[in-house]
C-alpha cells in the first residue's frame, strides 16, 4: 500500500487550559523547594532549555520554514510561525538597535499566565513565565545560533506590556556540530 499524497501526519494537541494549570502547579513547587527567586528563575530556563532543544525538530519540520538571512527574519519566525504554533497567538516583533541584533516580543496576550492574577506574596523578582526564554534560547542554539533572551517587562509585575528580550550574541560554530563521519 501506498501513502496518500499531500497528507500530513496528525499531531494529538493538549488541552490548553490543562497545560497552563500544570505549568501553574510546576511553578507553585517550584516556590516551595527553593527559597531564592533566582533559583527558580534558573531552573525554569534550564527546563525550558531542554525543551527548546527537542521542540526546534518538531518546529522545522512541521513549519517549513526556509532558512533565514538576517536576525529580523528569525524574530518575525519566532513571532509569527512558532509562537502561533505552540501558543496560538502573534506578539509584535521591534528592533531595539541599529546593529539589528537586538529584538523584543511583545506579548499583548500571555496564555501562561491566564489563570495567574499576581505573583506570590514575596516573589517580587520571579519571572513566572522564564521558561519561554529558555525554550527560545535553546531553539536558538540547536540551529547554531547564541542568544541571551531574557524578560524586560511583565504585566505579572505591573508593567504595561509583557516583553521578552532577544539579543543575538554570534552565529555558532557550525564545524564544532557536524557529524563525525
Amino acid at each position: 500500500m501506498s501513502r496518500p499524497a499531500h497528507r500530513r501526519p496528525e499531531y494529538r494537541k493538549i488541552n490548553k487550559d490543562l497545560f497552563v494549570l500544570t505549568y501553574g502547579a510546576l511553578v507553585a513547587q517550584l516556590c516551595k523547594d527553593y527559597e531564592k527567586d533566582e533559583d527558580v528563575n534558573k531552573y525554569l530556563d534550564t527546563m525550558g532549555y531542554g525543551i527548546g532543544t527537542r521542540l526546534v525538530e518538531d518546529f522545522l519540520a512541521r513549519s517549513c520554514v526556509r532558512r533565514c538571512h538576517s536576525y529580523s527574519e528569525i524574530a518575525d519566525i519566532i513571532a509569527q510561525v512558532a509562537f502561533k504554533m505552540y501558543l496560538g497567538i502573534t506578539p509584535s516583533v521591534t528592533c531595539n538597535n541599529a546593529s539589528r541584533n537586538e529584538f523584543s516580543l511583545i506579548l499583548d496576550k500571555n496564555p501562561l499566565v491566564e489563570f495567574v492574577e499576581e505573583l506570590p506574596t514575596g516573589r517580587s523578582s520571579l519571572c513566572y513565565c522564564n521558561l519561554l526564554c529558555g525554550i527560545i534560547r535553546g531553539a536558538l542554539e540547536m540551529v547554531h545560533l547564541a542568544a541571551d533572551v531574557t524578560f524586560l517587562q511583565d504585566r505579572l509585575k505591573g508593567d504595561s506590556v509583557t516583553e521578552i528580550g532577544i539579543t543575538f550574541l554570534k552565529k555558532l560554530d557550525e564545524k564544532k556540530y557536524r557529524r563525525k563521519k
